[in-house]
């Protein structure tokens, strides 16, 4: 929660909820600033300094909650956030290959899902979905933008394993789509689009979209150069 929200004062009442979403037992509180206490000694020992420094400086008590200081610390969710901004503002002021560098970096930093070893309470749980999906739309540009630079075999090496993952997801299997065609591998473009919609018929009982529809129509009836833009 606190390295979720740093420099901010995470509130006490924020924190029994996190922890007791249930509901708090009456030494909820009690318990609270023990853990509060056993982080201090865990970070003293990574910082190789005394408990006190670390409650000065680093995981502060305030009037009716708690913080922590990121000054000298490193979180790889804030780096993640601040490669991410700058690819994105490289990309859309025309710099391509500055921005895939950044974006690459910044999806570098992910080691599988985040908080993937918390049990995460209704304010993690919700931190966690916003980083997932600020994941998947930060890939969908970094791929886009490698289409769009003509870096077709490495756009299609990121999205074989993310069109796995995310079966049924219309805009990854579109750009799927297009940079195989644009490789020269429009019958393989082609079956992409028939498995998408064999699973979404079969599991959701929908069709494909209109643009993933103009998109087969496009690879069927035209060069692999003529494929349009996403």
């Amino acid at each position: 929660m606190l390295l979720a929200d740093p420099d901010h004062v995470v509130p006490v009442s924020a924190l029994m909820r996190e922890l007791w979403p249930d509901g708090a037992p009456v030494s909820g509180l009690r318990t609270l600033q023990t853990y509060i206490l056993n982080c201090r000694k865990s970070l003293a020992r990574l910082a190789g300094v005394a408990p006190a420094d670390i409650a000065r400086d680093v995981l502060e008590t305030h009037a009716g909650g708690y913080s922590f200081t990121s000054r000298g610390a490193r979180l790889d969710w804030l780096e993640y956030q601040r490669l991410a901004d700058l690819g994105g503002r490289a990309v859309n002021s025309g710099s391509e290959y500055e921005g895939i560098r950044l974006l690459d970096r910044a999806l570098g930093l992910w080691r599988g899902a985040a908080f993937a070893d918390v049990t995460a309470g209704p304010v993690i749980e919700s931190k966690r979905r916003l980083l997932t999906e600020s994941r998947l739309g930060v890939t969908e540009t970094l791929v886009e933008t490698r289409i769009r630079a003509g870096l077709h075999q490495e756009a299609i090496a990121d999205l074989a394993g993310l069109t796995s993952e995310h079966a049924l997801h219309e805009g990854l299997h579109a750009q799927y789509m297009r940079a195989l065609a644009l490789g020269g591998r429009r019958a393989r473009a082609l079956e992409v689009f028939s498995d998408l919609r064999t699973r979404l018929v079969t599991e959701i009982g929908i069709e494909p979209g209109l643009p993933l529809q103009r998109l087969q129509l496009a690879i069927l009836n035209s060069h692999s150069e003529a494929v349009p833009p996403g």
